[in-house]
C-alpha cells in the first residue's frame, strides 16, 4: 500500500498538509481559503470527498484560518484541543469539533493520527504523525527547537514535512526588527536551515523516502539555498521544498524499512471538549 502527499501550500500566508490513499484521507491545517483548497486539490486530481478529518496543529491563523468554511461545506469533523480554540477566535457554528490529546493515536479509517506537543508560541501546539498500513508520515512544523518528542518520532518516519524556516544569516542581516527576530530564532518560533539540517543527518531513518522542506520564511531564506543544502546530504533522501504560493506535485509513499516505534509516556486520556 501506498501512502499519498502533498502540501498545498506552506508558509506563513497559508498552510496545508494532504495525507490520503485511495479511498481516503486527512488533512494537517487548513491555513489558505476553501476555494484555494478546493482548486489545488482539483488540479491535483484529489477529491475532498475522500477527505475524513482535518487535524489542527495550533490556532495562529496561517494555519487555522480556512478550516470553518470547509469543514462545514464538506461535513468534515475537525480533530482540535480545547485551549486552541479557545484562542482561534473563529466560528466553527455548525462544525462537528473532537478532541485528541498527546500521545493518544486517533483512528479516522484506515489513518491512525498521533500529536505530540511540540514547542511553538501557541496555546497547546502539536506535530503529528500519520501512519497507514506499514507507512508513516510526519509533519512537524513550526516548531521551535527540536525536542526529544521530534527527533523520537523523526526516526519512524518514511517521509516528512519538516520546516526549514530561515537562514540564520539572512535573518540576522535581515529588515525584520530585533524582537521579531527574537521571537523566531527564540526557541518558541521556528527551525531555522541548521536545526532542521542537524536534524535531517543526524537521524534521518535509511527508509527515509522524502522529506518536504516547509514553512520557508519569504524574506529570511532561499529555496535554492535550502535545497542546495539539504541535497547535499540526502543520501537517497528525495528532497522536495514546498512553495508559499502553489501546490508541489502528488508523492506516493510505500514502505521501504520500519522503525521501532517511539517510546513515550503515555499521559491521561483528555475528556471531551463537551462531556
Amino acid at each position: 500500500m501506498s501512502v499519498a502527499i502533498t502540501s498545498l501550500n506552506s508558509g506563513s500566508n497559508g498552510n496545508c498538509y494532504y495525507i490520503g490513499n485511495q479511498q481516503e484521507a486527512v488533512l494537517v491545517d487548513v491555513g489558505i481559503s476553501c476555494l484555494e483548497t478546493e482548486k489545488r486539490m482539483r488540479r491535483l486530481g484529489l477529491s475532498m470527498h475522500k477527505v475524513k478529518a482535518i487535524f489542527v496543529s495550533h490556532e495562529h491563523s496561517d494555519h487555522i484560518k480556512g478550516v470553518p468554511v470547509l469543514a462545514r461545506k464538506y461535513k468534515i469533523p475537525v480533530y482540535i484541543t480545547a485551549d486552541t480554540l479557545n484562542y482561534a477566535r473563529l466560528s466553527f457554528d455548525k462544525v462537528e469539533l473532537l478532541s485528541f490529546c498527546a500521545y493518544a493515536p486517533v483512528q479516522v479509517g484506515s489513518f491512525t493520527v498521533t500529536a505530540f506537543p511540540k514547542f511553538h508560541d501557541a496555546a497547546d501546539p502539536h506535530s503529528f504523525i500519520v501512519s497507514c498500513g506499514d507507512v508513516t508520515i510526519g509533519v512537524f512544523t513550526d516548531i521551535g527547537a527540536p525536542c526529544d518528542h521530534v527527533i523520537q518520532h523523526f526516526q519512524t518516519c518514511h517521509a516528512v514535512f519538516l520546516e526549514a524556516n530561515y537562514d540564520e544569516k539572512m535573518l540576522e542581516q535581515g529588515r525584520y526588527p530585533y524582537h521579531l527576530k527574537k521571537r523566531i530564532r527564540g526557541g518558541h518560533g521556528h527551525l531555522s536551515n541548521r536545526q532542521a539540517l542537524n536534524l535531517f543527518t543526524g537521524y534521518k531513518p535509511a527508509f527515509m523516502s522524502h522529506v518536504l522542506l516547509s514553512h520557508l520564511s519569504k524574506d529570511n531564506n532561499s529555496t535554492d539555498l535550502v535545497y542546495e543544502l539539504f541535497n547535499k546530504y540526502a543520501e537517497g533522501t528525495e528532497v522536495v521544498v514546498a512553495s508559499r504560493f502553489e501546490e508541489t506535485p502528488v508523492y506516493h509513499i510505500t514502505c521501504t524499512g520500519t522503525a521501532l516505534p517511539p517510546k513515550l509516556q503515555q499521559k491521561p486520556t483528555q475528556l471531551s471538549l463537551w462531556g
